[in-house]
């Protein structure tokens, strides 16, 4: 999900797994699609529609603020120790403080490239007089864990394009959480006001049909599932996204298998997904890749540092983080209440 982006994955199996340094907390990746045609036939209604629907969601994140503190409390707890560190800093005492405030964030999960990036920009401070104080280091880390978020990824807010129905498909391992933030994100935006329709697409697992036909009907969203005798997952998808061109829905999810992305002939499935979507919508989608990241299970993870790594390392914006097990414990992720909620 994400910019004016859209829906698939293409790309062969690497060498170097995308997911293999972020092992404990759950990485959700999921694209957009959005049809393309001639200017002259978007509708204005559909533009404002689906701004208007990203700022809600946006708006919606301020005022849950508490949520999010509460799901990173493992985290915090883990840099907890940063506070003790500074309270009584002194300058003789800077290379011990640094070390141990570098094994806090490794911790955490941040990362060797990171937190060497980190420690070594305020050591560099603190030697040159810049930092004299505990209070202004604990600042100053806030802001270099904050400006990592927001270089790379500052698009955290919703797009779902311009006009209806906007396609988004999640995607991700197995056992990454994808149904499940599949249904709160369905939740969360008809909230909102939007008209969803969800897509069973995992059709290799046998009871993902029914788990998402459960979160259909938490919802009060009709959903699309596969028919008996065809089990392919691009004739769901197809299906799905051919009903809500023609029923009027503003947005289309779909649900897929879970998979390594080191799987060829899985990803290859994915590609024949997003040529079926591609027949439904001319020109959908028109732009490739992986638009975003649905962190989730966060609220079991002392481990929220890897966010950091994560967007900085790979330069995709995290969209919403799971942080807890009911319907509305999906979040708009936020960079800086993120940081004040590890921080504080």
């Amino acid at each position: 999900m994400a910019s004016s982006t859209h829906f698939s994955l293409t790309f062969k199996p690497s060498p170097s797994p995308l997911f293999s340094n972020f092992s404990r907390t759950r990485f959700t990746p999921f694209t957009t699609a959005r049809p393309i045609g001639s200017p002259s036939k978007i509708l204005a209604s559909q533009t404002g529609f689906f701004t208007r629907l990203g700022r809600l969601i946006k708006e919606k994140a301020k005022s849950d603020v508490e949520k999010i503190f509460s799901g990173f409390s493992k985290t915090r707890d883990n840099l907890s120790v940063i506070d003790e560190l500074l309270l009584y800093w002194n300058l003789a005492e800077t290379d011990r403080v640094l070390d141990e405030l570098e094994e806090a964030l490794l911790v955490s999960d941040f990362g060797p490239r990171i937190t060497i990036k980190i420690v070594e920009s305020l050591r560099e401070d603190i030697l040159s007089g810049k930092l004299k104080s505990g209070s202004e280091i604990k600042d100053a880390l806030k802001k270099s864990v904050l400006d990592l978020l927001t270089a790379k990824g500052s698009k955290t807010e919703l797009q779902l394009g311009f006009r209806k129905p906007a396609v988004i498909m999640i995607v991700g391992v197995n056992g990454g959480g994808k149904t499940t933030s599949l249904g709160k994100l369905a939740y969360r935006l008809k909230n909102e006001g939007a008209n969803i329709l969800i897509a069973a697409g995992d059709t290799f697992r046998a009871a993902a049909s029914d788990q998402l036909g459960i979160w259909a009907e938490r919802t009060g969203c009709e959903i699309v599932v596969a028919e008996k005798g065809n089990s392919k997952a691009s004739s769901v998808l197809s299906q799905a996204v051919k009903r809500g061109k023609d029923e009027g829905f503003d947005v289309v999810l779909c649900d897929t298998s879970g998979r390594l992305h080191t799987n060829y002939s899985l990803m290859e499935e994915l590609i024949a997904c997003k040529k079926a979507v591609g027949k439904v919508i001319r020109g959908a989608p028109n732009v490739v890749g992986i638009t975003g990241f649905i962190l989730t299970k966060l609220d079991g993870s002392a481990r929220g540092g890897c966010v950091v790594s994560v967007v900085d390392e790979l330069g995709i914006p995290v969209k919403f983080v799971g942080v807890g097990e009911g319907v509305e414990d999906l979040q708009p992720f936020d960079a800086e209440e993120f940081v004040n909620a590890i921080f504080s």
